[in-house]
């Protein structure tokens, strides 16, 4: 090993993830403060796992990992099938098959699918020349067929939320291989068809509520059926989605599938420029915003309500600040499949930022994502941890060693 290899670590992204795994066990334990909970002491197991393998997986040099991304990815896939209701160790809970049972731990797999398949995508992608999309048909047939997998098998759980995480993954790492500006295009107007597609189904869902409604009240709610839809979407997600852009349709009183968003807005709005104070929130600890969810899905609720917005500005930050630096860091790869790899890393870190910060203040619907660092959660912090490894290991062997 070259003498001056083991100064060469990047330290914003570890100091950004220390004070952010600070951060939320603090509020976890805020959030469970009325239960008794313990969910911030597993949160801690789960951070000193996570810090050890942070640190194996940012000395091993990136590139070996090359040669091993096809067993990452089958490692994925065959997790995503232990799900399944053929699986003897996999169970349900609220109606999904997410988690499988260790014995000793319950393990979610869509965490390790989505390192395996961004490492497989990367390798790819690498090992690829790009170009026109005809010249590059074939790479971006096989590219598909890796996200496409692990999405149906995540979307059959059924989790909506996860599998909204590959496409802008996916695009973001055709885009910086330099892909045709036509096929960003014409990914633009599929989405586009497939929006108005969703649209109609909403629309067709929502005067199915309102016929359900006026039959019940007279008394008869066995003649309108079910909803009839050729999308493969659920009720449940469809009330998801109508609760961000319709909530009134369905869900008039606020007390069903509106619920948790309007508490999350509300403890956001009512901690002010400096907040309520710490552990003297009332959203989370005095149930309206649910205990299931309070130190998972909506744990920037909680920060927001007693750090106010100066505390959520400073979270916010740390998250921009290691977007930035993981971009920075694809900037200084050596090779394609470094650059490849911090860039899906930041995009995929950049979405559930987003998409988690954004449905606590009602800008985007309700998903289940987590926040990283910040939610419980024991498969998702030591995939945050794995992720992060990755970007250190592209920084620490962004130059070759002789």
């Amino acid at each position: 090993m070259h003498p001056g290899e083991r100064l060469r670590f990047d330290i914003v992204n570890p100091l950004c993830i220390l004070v952010l795994c600070l951060v939320g066990l603090m509020f976890i334990y805020s959030a469970q403060i009325s239960y008794q909970g313990g969910h911030w002491k597993r949160q801690l197991f789960w951070i000193v796992i996570g810090i050890g393998t942070y640190t194996g997986i940012s000395a091993i040099n990136y590139k070996y990992i090359l040669q091993y991304a096809h067993i990452a990815y089958i490692a994925g896939i065959c997790g995503l099938l232990l799900t399944t209701k053929f699986s003897p160790i996999s169970f349900e809970d609220m109606g999904a098959r997410r988690w499988i049972d260790l014995g000793v731990t319950r393990v979610q797999p869509t965490e390790g699918a989505k390192i395996g398949t961004l490492i497989m995508a990367a390798s790819i992608l690498a090992r690829s020349e790009i170009g026109t999309v005809k010249d590059s048909l074939l790479v971006l047939t096989r590219v598909a067929g890796v996200f496409l997998l692990p999405m149906l098998l995540i979307f059959l759980q059924p989790d909506l939320g996860s599998s909204l995480v590959f496409p802008p993954m996916i695009f973001a790492l055709l885009y910086v291989s330099r892909l045709s500006e036509k096929f960003f295009l014409s990914a633009f107007a599929a989405f586009a068809i497939a929006l108005a597609a969703l649209g109609v189904d909403l629309y067709g869902y929502s005067q199915h509520l309102e016929a359900e409604r006026e039959a019940k009240s007279s008394d008869q709610i066995e003649a309108v059926g079910d909803y009839q839809s050729l999308l493969p979407i659920r009720n449940y997600q469809r009330n998801r989605i109508l609760t961000f852009v319709a909530p009134d349709v369905v869900d008039p009183t606020g007390t069903g599938a509106s619920w948790n968003a309007n508490q999350a807005k509300i403890s956001a709005a009512t901690g002010g420029l400096s907040g309520k104070g710490y552990l003297k929130g009332t959203q989370a600890q005095l149930g309206y915003l649910p205990q299931a969810v309070a130190h998972n899905d909506f744990i920037f609720s909680v920060i927001a309500e007693e750090t106010g917005f100066l505390g959520s500005a400073f979270v916010v930050g740390l998250f921009c600040l290691m977007v930035a630096n993981g971009i920075r860091i694809a900037g200084l790869a050596r090779d394609r499949f470094g650059m490849q790899l911090a860039i899906g890393v930041s995009i995929l870190f950049l979405v559930h930022f987003f998409i988690n910060i954004g449905m606590t203040i009602g800008i985007t619907p309700i998903t289940g994502l987590p926040l990283p660092f910040l939610s419980y959660g024991g498969s998702f912090v030591l995939s945050c941890f794995i992720l992060q490894g990755l970007v250190q290991s592209v920084y620490r062997y962004r130059k070759d060693f002789s």
